[in-house]
């Protein structure tokens, strides 16, 4: 599934406005850059429900050359079933994990975010896939984003909430919960499936 085209547009209007911003020494390529930045903030506003701060504090939050964001999940079996947890946030479900950390490799962010969210001590294992947000059916969003699913093995721990969770449990494929979207996809979530009835399946990239 591609990202429709005026998200499209509006994010590659972002990344011309912030690297002129970043890098441009002239006072008036800097104004007509703030005009290109501003473009792609209206943009977003039209399309979507969020308040013209609120993406503008999104797009100004980031400074330089523009690259994606990297969102990675432990991905965790037991019993044929599959690890989520319930956001906080908007009390639907999703896998384990979050923003990569600097100074973490993923393997470890993955290891982190699982005890974090859902108290489950874990072993990376190997990486199932690395799917471009834009590509899959996620609700619109202002970054670019990839999404690093890694396997994980229990060693440890067991099911406690954490901080951004509200409940931990396991779901078989045909009892899903509701989805919070802008995390998971029931088809990213049928590909893990996937992946663990057919281990030798190459990685998934895009």
């Amino acid at each position: 599934m591609n990202q429709p085209n005026w998200l499209k547009w509006a994010k590659e209007l972002q990344s011309i406005a912030q690297a002129g911003l970043a890098y441009s020494k002239d006072v008036y390529d800097l104004e007509r850059f703030e005009q290109i930045r501003d473009l792609s903030v209206e943009i977003m506003k039209h399309y979507t429900d969020m308040s013209h701060t609120k993406i503008r504090d999104l797009f100004t939050n980031e400074t330089g050359y523009a690259t994606p964001k990297v969102d990675i999940r432990g991905v965790v079996f037991k019993d044929n079933k599959i690890l989520m947890v319930r956001e906080s946030e908007d009390g639907k479900w999703s896998l384990p994990g979050g923003w990569g950390d600097i100074g973490f490799t993923p393997s470890e962010v993955a290891v982190k975010e699982v005890y974090e969210e859902s108290g489950f001590e874990v072993k990376a294992n190997r990486l199932l896939g690395v799917f471009d947000k834009s590509r899959h059916p996620h609700p619109p969003s202002a970054y670019h984003i990839y999404k690093l699913f890694i396997l994980c093995d229990i060693t440890g721990g067991q099911a406690k909430e954490g901080i951004e969770t509200s409940a931990v449990g396991f779901f078989g494929l045909d009892e899903l919960p509701p989805l919070s979207e802008g995390r998971i996809t029931t088809s990213q979530i049928e590909y893990l499936f996937d992946c663990l009835h057919n281990p030798q399946k190459p990685v998934y990239f895009d």
